[in-house]
Order: structure tokens, then C-alpha cells, then sequence
């Protein structure tokens, strides 16, 4: 136990960092027991960290331990935390929950054994939290984290603080909205670096080798986190390498799953559990169409990546403009609301408003005569009446 409070120690110290996640002011850390899930490299461990600096220090009550670690001096999760315990431990912080196998009844026995004993754990975005062997959603408030919104990413270059708004502030008042936006300071000199490189905190590490790491994170999700989480056998591995590169050429991809499953050889029912298990790992976002009823094994009507960011590692160069504004607009947009195919125009949102999305000359000839519907127009500043701009959309958290 002294070694693993002294290893905590030096975590802490050696912390560094350009970016303090906003996120810890709003966060309840005070709960009995608190979830931080999400994919890869969205700054979990970074912002548990800054969190243990700066409210907890190095206080004896409190410990960090990361279950990625190869160091855990005791045969279970449980008798590590009924030692620190009972050495008057008050907090305890896990980090990457996911690489124990034995996780959810674990904390559920930690929880209601140790009741003075708060709780913080992250793991990966593939985690169902109710479909553990023991269901920890009752006991667990649990918080989605996703990448750096475009808000984020502005407020990190620029040193400047901006406003969240929600989606009817933006589509009731964008002209006002960016206008005062504007004002601070000028978004495209921003918003191809970010749809390039800035939706994981680490391109403040390096710029220039981000598509790599992205890589990496893409290669260590494939081959460690999906057969540990899911358990998918590792001769699987490299038809779902296979899988990705196909989606990759043709995202925003509408799917013919018989096509698929005759490329890399696996049944039709395999390519939708494929497409889902990517979908989880938040390398693809999958959108279905309005009004139809979604199954387990329900096809999608398009796939797209999860974030512009993931073209890059696939492509040298984008041609298809297209692609990235659609993919951004979904990956913002998702995280707190419905998404949808529409009938008419390109996405259904919250089953109310219609968006088209297009350059900045695009009209309102698919969406003429339909209440709701606006116009996301890219390359413009500021929109008018139903023409909002895109980049609008990346300040929605």
C-alpha cells in the first residue's frame, strides 16, 4: 500500500498540462460513486488527475490507481480498496476500470460494504454499465465524456472564454450569437485546424504527429479494448481492420451489408454486430432513419466517422468537403440530442427540426415549404433568417 500511495504521489507531481478541462467545476466528484466513460484519448485520466491536484493534493485520504497498471500488490479490486479503507481512506480514484475482468461486481461490493468510502472510476466508451454482471447503474451516476467541441478547442488556442448554448439559443438567435462570437475572434482562422487535428486534447503534445497517434488509438481499440471488453475472439481482429478501411473509403457510407459481408467473408448478421461494436468504440457514428423502429440488428441508413479528425488517418487529402461537414454537424450534434435521417433534406434532429448542410451557397430548394428547417451553410461567418452557419454548431457544450 505504501508503494502504490507513493507511485499516486508521483502521478500527481509529474501532471503538466496546457489544457484544464472545464468539465471539473461542473462534475458531482462528490458522489458516492462516479462514472467517467468515454473513448480513447479524450482526457479521462488527464482530467482525474488535474481533479486529485487540485481539490485533494496529496493527502493521505485520498488515491489514484490505474488498473492499466502491472503493479497492484493484492488478488482482487475489493481487498485493495478494504485495505485503504481501513487505513482511513475517504477517496479512492480507478482509472481504466475496463482492464479488470471482474469490474462491476467488484465496485458493487465496494460500494455497499465501505459506505464513507467515495468512488471515482473511468473506462471505455464500449462498457454498458447496466450489463455487468452486477448492474452498477443504480449506484453509479454515470457522465459520457466526448471529444474537445469546437468551443473547446477555441478557448485553448485563443486563450478566450465562450459561451455554451443550447440548440433553440442558436436557432432562434445564431445571427446575434455569431455575431458577438466574431467579435472575439475569427472562427475560420480556427475551424480547419480543428476538424483536422482538434478533437483529442493530446494534439497539444504534438501537432504534426496527431494523425499517428490517432492511428495508434484506432490499432489499440481494434486490438486490445474491443476482444477485452467484448470479447471478440482475436481472429476477428484483422477482418475488423479490414471492415474500417472499406467504411473509411466510402463514409458517409450508406450500407450494403451483403456487399460487406462477401468482402471480408462473415455473415450479414456479423457486419451489423461489426458496425455496432465500431459505433460503441466511437470510431463511426451510425444515424438510421426517421420513424423506423431500431433493432439490435436494425441496418443503419449511413455510417460516418466519429469525428472529422478520423478522415485524416485514411486519407492524405479531403476532396469530398462534403463528408467533413456532415460528419462534424453529427458528431456535435449526437452527444446531447437525436439524430436522425430525414425524409426530406439531410438530418432529422430531436424529431422536430430539419437541417440541410452544404456550402455557402447552398439554398432552401430541398427544404422549401417545410416548417422547422434550416440551412447549416460552411464558409460563412454569419447567417440570416433559416441559414446558420456550421461552425455554430461546435459551441453546443
Amino acid at each position: 500500500m505504501e508503494q502504490l500511495i507513493l507511485r499516486h504521489r508521483k502521478r500527481i507531481i509529474e501532471l503538466q498540462t496546457k489544457f484544464r478541462n472545464n468539465l471539473i467545476d461542473t462534475l458531482p466528484f462528490e458522489e458516492r460513486m462516479l462514472g467517467l466513460m468515454g473513448a480513447r484519448g479524450v482526457g479521462k485520466t488527464t482530467l482525474l488527475l488535474q481533479h486529485i491536484s487540485e481539490k485533494h493534493g496529496l493527502d493521505s485520504d485520498c488515491l489514484y490507481i490505474s488498473l492499466d497498471d502491472i503493479y497492484l500488490p493484492y488478488d482482487t479490486l475489493y481487498q485493495f480498496a478494504e485495505e485503504f479503507y481501513k487505513r482511513g481512506g475517504k477517496y479512492l480514484f480507478i482509472d481504466e476500470i475496463h482492464k479488470y475482468s471482474n469490474w462491476s461486481q467488484e465496485l458493487k461490493n465496494i460500494y455497499d460494504n465501505f459506505p464513507t468510502l467515495k468512488i471515482v472510476f473511468t473506462g471505455s466508451s464500449i462498457l454498458d454499465i447496466g450489463k455487468g454482471k452486477a448492474d452498477l447503474s443504480r449506484r453509479a451516476l454515470i457522465f459520457r465524456m466526448q471529444g474537445l467541441s469546437f468551443r473547446q478547442f477555441l478557448q485553448i488556442e485563443s486563450s478566450t472564454e465562450f459561451e455554451i448554448y443550447t440548440l433553440n439559443q442558436i436557432i432562434e438567435n445564431h445571427e446575434q450569437i455569431a455575431f458577438e462570437i466574431n467579435k472575439k475572434i475569427k472562427p475560420f482562422e480556427y475551424f480547419e485546424k480543428y476538424l483536422k487535428f482538434g478533437y483529442f486534447p493530446y494534439y497539444l503534445e504534438s501537432q504534426n504527429f496527431y494523425d499517428m497517434r490517432l492511428s495508434n488509438v484506432i490499432n489499440q481499440i481494434i486490438e486490445i479494448d474491443l476482444p477485452q471488453v467484448l470479447n471478440i475472439d482475436n481472429q476477428y481482429i484483422s477482418k475488423l481492420k479490414r471492415f474500417i478501411n472499406i467504411l473509411s473509403n466510402g463514409i458517409p457510407y450508406k450500407p450494403n451489408v451483403s456487399q460487406l459481408a462477401g468482402a471480408i467473408e462473415i455473415s450479414w448478421q456479423s457486419v451489423i454486430h461489426y458496425i455496432n461494436y465500431l459505433a460503441k468504440a466511437e470510431l463511426l457514428n451510425i444515424v438510421y432513419p426517421a420513424g423506423k423502429s431500431i433493432s439490435s440488428l436494425a441496418k443503419p441508413e449511413k455510417i460516418f466517422l466519429h469525428h472529422p479528425n478520423f478522415y485524416y488517418v485514411f486519407k492524405d487529402t479531403i476532396t469530398n468537403k462534403g463528408s467533413l461537414r456532415e460528419t462534424f454537424f453529427v458528431n456535435q450534434l449526437s452527444y446531447k440530442h437525436k439524430v436522425e435521417i430525414a425524409q426530406k433534406g439531410d438530418f432529422l434532429i430531436n424529431e422536430k427540426y430539419i437541417f440541410e448542410i452544404g456550402g455557402k451557397s447552398k439554398d432552401y430548394n430541398q427544404i422549401a415549404n417545410l416548417n422547422n428547417s434550416f440551412v447549416v451553410a460552411d464558409e460563412i461567418e454569419i447567417g440570416y433568417k433559416n441559414k446558420i452557419p456550421l461552425w455554430l454548431f461546435g459551441f453546443l457544450y
